[in-house]
């Protein structure tokens, strides 16, 4: 992550904060494409610490320096991108839109105290930006709303306003509100001080609004001034209000920001970052600091997630003090071939220095492929990020974000404390990957470092969760979507210098007897010398499903051996193991050992094993033999508009639904049987049926009969490869 040019103005001293209560950490959210990358540069730019802002189209922005993000033209990766404000440190954290990389996106609201939702005046707002609104607000982060966007032809700000207060509810009001004609805004009129600031010439001008903005401004106003009032914690404002006072504007202000950061009430801004074929000034960036820095809480004030002891137990008092014990995160891991593995890493509590001795805790994301781990390691560098470029520290205080060098053993979501008393902080929901992608390497040189590559995606990357499938014997990747697939088999080919390609993934059936059938096993080799003798008759019978594998001795007389009977077993089990028809596995079936020969120099635990399965074998080829597909109890947590339509998928892929319940917020759960064969590319289809709204689980139940169309269709292919 070493620099090799830089963004203009990207070098020099890295901003400090001297206290915790003057930093803000705020996470920009939004749907891919709603212009979050824009406005970080735009507000980099504003405050001096780029010399002029980059652009996504060409590459050149702070946020975006990914190769990925560069040529794909948007964010797949958390960022960085600290600036100052008059006395007040602003780290904005510049989150992935697009719903695949959602995992980066949870992880920079973990760091964060506030949220922006960034929404465009063009678009509007999607599914997924209603549903971290909801995730916010289930932990009380604070938020406001910046409608960017606002020069274009066809931006809308009312219209997209009503919308996010359809979409968001209550305590969605604007303080401010563009003016000017059509696609040519010309500065911003605020609600409290009355007051016009116009942008007409490039630089801020405030001066009276026009007459013919008054009657915009009374009604708009009114409904601001109630919002706050409705949130103040001084009870008698409502009163003096309805009783026709005049209420001070600082008075105003002081609760709006109160209010504000303590997640009660959201302010919309308005915002226009000229570009391309949109000349004109931008707009803005100045109001939007002032809530940002003034509305949003600090540190101290957001408070810290539950912290315990590395073996559990209760909850410990932990405050945003850089004095108090050492209590950080790893938000975000990266490698980089040449530097090693970065940590971005959140300071809770405490200070953390370089060259310090830390302990490294991480827990519960075992399925995944990351182990529980306890260990101390020590600190290398820390840096304060701008993009690609690392800006050392002297230290990094409770309450402020940096980057920190040589943890080989952290990965993201752990936690970082002293290693005298080690602590645990409470993880962050991580949403499960549900798309399997199987892959395989290009040649022998790429197999041998596809290991050790993996690994380190695997650490960077909760969302990932890497199967090596011994029955089907694959590499399969669970990702979040075909674009976080795209990226990480991107990554594999540009990091690491390894070529993989996709391949059809298989779905591990199971086969089993359709009837009762008689085998002849029966091995038997004298060619001079010590020969091999075993012969058995066995009888098959299918048992019901779930039932497993049952083994009967019924030899009388000792015509097989005692010493060899275990041994047709054994036999009969590896044949199962390999399968009798498509190569699956036999599932479900009573064995039962009736009758065989032996010889008393000849026969021995290899032959009697040969002979049990090949008894197997020839039962095999006197009955019909039923392919067993694995089905999956799915859940699907859907919005009410599009239930019908995803029952109708359901039946469509072979599913049974089981029923639906109504969930708060306008949702319904439905619960379905569905065969994994026909949701391998469920994630993908669900988001598409549900315009990015709809989520799912699944839990493996049982196996069933294939259909007989199908079953032959899978067996052709098994044979082919």
């Amino acid at each position: 992550m070493a620099d090799k040019g830089g963004h203009p103005g990207g070098h020099g001293r890295a901003p400090e904060a001297g206290r915790p209560d003057k930093v803000r950490n705020v996470a920009l959210v939004g749907h891919s494409g709603a212009g979050k990358t824009t406005l970080v540069e735009a507000l980099l730019a504003a405050t001096g610490t780029v010399q002029r802002r980059g652009r996504v189209e060409d590459g050149t922005t702070v946020s975006d320096f990914d190769e990925v993000e560069v040529r794909q033209q948007r964010s797949v990766n958390l960022s960085l991108a600290p600036l100052v404000h008059g006395d007040i440190k602003v780290n904005l954290i510049d989150t992935p839109g697009y719903a695949d990389f959602v995992g980066d996106l949870r992880a920079g609201l973990r760091a964060a105290d506030a949220a922006l939702f960034v929404v465009s005046a063009v678009d509007g707002i999607d599914g997924l930006t209603r549903m971290l609104w909801e995730e916010c607000a289930a932990v009380n982060m604070p938020r406001a709303v910046v409608i960017t966007k606002i020069d274009q032809q066809r931006g809308d700000f009312d219209d997209v306003l009503l919308t996010c207060q359809d979409a968001f509810g209550e305590g969605v009001l604007p303080c401010y509100f563009p003016i000017g004609s059509g696609d040519a805004p010309e500065g911003l009129i605020g609600l409290l001080t009355q007051r016009c600031m116009d942008y007409s010439t490039g630089a801020r001008v405030e001066c009276e609004p026009d007459a013919r903005y008054v009657d915009q401004i009374e009604e708009q106003r009114a409904a601001l001034i109630e919002g706050i009032i409705q949130e103040s914690e001084d009870e008698g404002l409502m009163d003096r209000y309805l009783a026709g006072e005049d209420i001070p504007v600082k008075s105003l202000i002081e609760d709006l920001e109160t209010a504000v950061a303590r997640g009660s009430f959201y302010p919309v801004l308005a915002t226009s970052v000229p570009h391309g074929d949109h000349p004109g000034p931008v707009i803005g960036m100045m109001e939007l600091l002032e809530v940002i820095t003034e509305a949003f809480p600090s540190p101290p004030e957001h408070g810290i997630p539950p912290v315990t002891g590395v073996n559990g137990g209760p909850p410990r008092k932990i405050a945003c003090d850089p004095e108090g014990p050492l209590v950080a995160e790893v938000v975000k891991t990266t490698s980089d071939p040449y530097v090693g593995r970065i940590s971005l890493v959140r300071v809770f509590s405490g200070t953390l220095r370089p060259d310090s001795t830390v302990h490294v805790s991480g827990h519960g994301l075992e399925d995944r492929g990351h182990e529980d781990h306890d260990v101390d390691e020590r600190v290398g560098a820390l840096t304060s990020p701008l993009g690609k470029t690392q800006r050392t520290l002297a230290s990094c205080q409770a309450g402020d974000i940096c980057a920190v060098a040589k943890l080989s053993r952290a990965e993201t979501g752990d936690t970082l404390s002293d290693p005298g008393a080690p602590l645990l902080m409470a993880p962050w929901s991580m949403p499960d990957p549900l798309l399997p992608v199987a892959i395989r390497a290009r040649s022998k040189a790429d197999e041998d470092k596809l290991g050790q590559a993996l690994g380190r995606l695997v650490a960077e990357d909760p969302t990932l969760r890497l199967e090596n499938n011994s029955e089907t014997r694959q590499l399969v990747l669970w990702c979040m979507g075909e674009a976080h697939a795209d990226v990480l088999i991107e990554r594999l080919r540009t990091r690491y210098g390894v070529e993989v390609e996709r391949v059809e993934l298989r779905v591990p059936l199971r086969e089993t007897f359709g009837g009762t059938a008689k085998g002849l096993g029966r091995h038997v080799k004298q060619s001079g010398g010590h020969g091999q003798y075993g012969i058995c008759h066995i009888e098959v019978e299918p048992l019901a499903s779930g039932e497993g594998f049952e083994f009967v001795d019924r030899i009388v007389g000792g015509v097989v051996p005692r010493q060899f009977i275990p041994s047709v077993e054994k036999g009969v089990r590896q044949q199962m193991a390999r399968g009798v028809s498509a190569g699956y596995p036999l599932v479900d079936i009573r064995v039962t050992l009736h009758d065989g020969k032996a010889h008393s120099v000849d026969s021995s635990d290899m032959a009697f094993q040969a002979a049990g399965a090949l008894g197997l074998k020839d039962a095999a080829a006197k009955v019909p033999i039923l392919l067993l597909e694995p089905v999956d109890e799915v859940a699907v947590l859907i919005a009410d508009d599009y239930v019908g339509a995803v029952m109708s998928d359901l039946t469509s892929r072979r599913g049974r639904v089981l029923g639906s319940e109504s969930v708060p917020g306008g949702r319904t759960m439905i619960k379905a049987e569905v065969p994994q064969l026909e949701i391998i590319r469920y994630a993908i289809d669900l988001r598409s049926l549900s315009q990015g709204t709809g989520s799912f689980s699944r839990v493996f139940l049982r196996y069933e009969p294939l259909p007989s169309h199908l079953s032959d269709k899978v067996a052709a292919a098994s044979r082919d490869d």
